[in-house]
């Protein structure tokens, strides 16, 4: 292996169907939704479906991503008595900075903001990702090189985002990438908060859910572009991923993705795995949370990571060697393997 080994030990999420962890990943597991109708129409003439976020309160914009991160930070805080925020670096991923509708306008101010809400101030080594939906992929990198050089005891990655915005919302539909009445081949927009807890791995005899391998490319044909799709920047990054984790890919058990309901990328999630699979299976399940609480920009991937975690303790996994990739909509690709292992095992 020549990646440094990092575990996943807690996880925040408040989601369309949950405002907890346990809450979001039951739902999810039983492939129940909240979509609801916008309060945007189409050109169609019908309301936008959404799976927004029910706060107690009708937070909109900044402040309701605020509220959501701050909530995903405390059930984190709270199930970690020995995670200290100011020893604790915390990366925030964030939607990428050219993403219309963006409501963000000032990164490092949102960040500022976010520790006012919650009365913390976090290690001088936070940053924030912009990245959005491989912003995660991004995170893990950063948070293995702040353990493995600095030493530090956790890192607490935090992503929040929104696409219930109707510049946004406009920019997809004009587009054809939303799920409307005019169109089959969408996604659903979506909301959420969410995070998780960083930490070296332990030498304890329990199980953790690992990353064992991290990978990255660029897809040159990506979802704008008029380029024959072949995968190329997917496949670099699960190839790149598994190099990192020293397994070939005949270990992996299941795979679970950003996927979000639009035909392109299924294509290339198919394309990308059929480039490397030398092994003859008799079946390679596939995951994507998005089809319970919609696309939720760059909070998905913690999301999926949230759930495979859950899914792991619980016993319903596929196995104990995940792949999870992720995309943007310009092209960049990522790619994670994730071992459900004892902590010793290294």
């Amino acid at each position: 292996m020549s990646g440094f080994p990092i575990a996943i030990t807690g996880t925040g999420m408040v989601t369309g169907v949950g405002l907890n962890a346990s809450a979001s990943c039951a739902a999810i597991r039983c492939a129940i939704d909240n979509f609801q109708e916008t309060r945007v129409m189409d050109n169609g003439g019908e309301w936008i479906m959404g799976c927004g976020v029910p706060l107690e309160e009708p937070w909109r914009g900044k402040t309701k991503l605020i509220k959501m991160a701050a909530a995903a930070i405390n059930e984190c805080l709270e199930g970690n008595k020995q995670l200290k925020p100011e020893a604790t670096p915390m990366l925030l991923c964030l939607s990428e900075q050219e993403r219309q509708g963006r409501v963000i306008d000032d990164d490092n101010q949102f960040f500022l903001d976010l520790q006012d809400e919650l009365g913390l101030e976090f290690h001088e080594k936070s940053r924030v990702i912009a990245k959005g939906h491989v912003a995660v992929a991004v995170a893990l990198k950063h948070a293995r090189s702040l353990i493995q050089d600095l030493k530090v005891k956790h890192v607490l990655i935090v992503a929040t985002d929104s696409l219930l915005v109707g510049t946004t919302l406009a920019h997809y539909e004009e587009y054809d990438r939303l799920l409307t009445s005019n169109n089959s081949n969408g996604f659903i927009p979506g909301e959420a908060g969410a995070a998780l807890v960083v930490e070296p791995v332990s030498a304890r005899q329990e199980y953790q859910l690992v990353c064992v391998g991290l990978g990255f490319g660029v897809e040159e044909a990506h979802v704008y572009s008029e380029e024959p799709l072949r995968a190329d920047g997917l496949t670099a990054a699960i190839k790149e991923s598994l190099a990192d984790a020293g397994h070939g890919e005949s270990v992996l058990d299941f795979k679970i993705t950003d996927i979000s309901g639009e035909q392109y990328y299924f294509k290339e999630a198919s394309l990308a795995f059929s480039r490397i699979d030398r092994t003859k299976r008799t079946e390679f399940d596939i995951w994507h949370p998005a089809d319970c609480v919609g696309d939720v920009g760059s909070v998905l991937g913690v999301v999926m990571i949230a759930v495979l975690k859950t899914s792991c303790e619980k016993s319903y996994t596929k196995g104990n060697h995940i792949l999870t990739h992720l995309g943007n909509d310009d092209g960049k690709r990522s790619s994670m393997i994730f071992f459900w292992q004892r902590g010793r095992e290294q």
